[in-house]
């Protein structure tokens, strides 16, 4: 089980990435929205379209959902 938090702002491509509580490339607090605790980052990732239909897991700490 893990926290995660979806970023605010899209990358370039549109993609807002979802990160772990403790990735090094987690946003800061003002630019992220807690998602919840997930057993996996597909779990987390399905939450975050609810708020940013294009959401991508974080090539670091979310690489298992990570679609380039």
């Amino acid at each position: 089980m893990a926290t995660y938090y979806v970023n605010n702002n899209a990358q370039d491509n549109g993609d807002h990435e979802v990160h772990t509580s403790n990735c090094s490339w987690l946003p800061e607090p003002g630019n992220r929205k807690y998602l919840g605790v997930f057993t996996t980052c597909q779990e987390a990732v399905e939450e975050a379209k609810k708020s940013y239909p294009q959401s991508n897991g974080c090539y670091y700490c979310s690489k298992a959902c990570h679609t380039g």
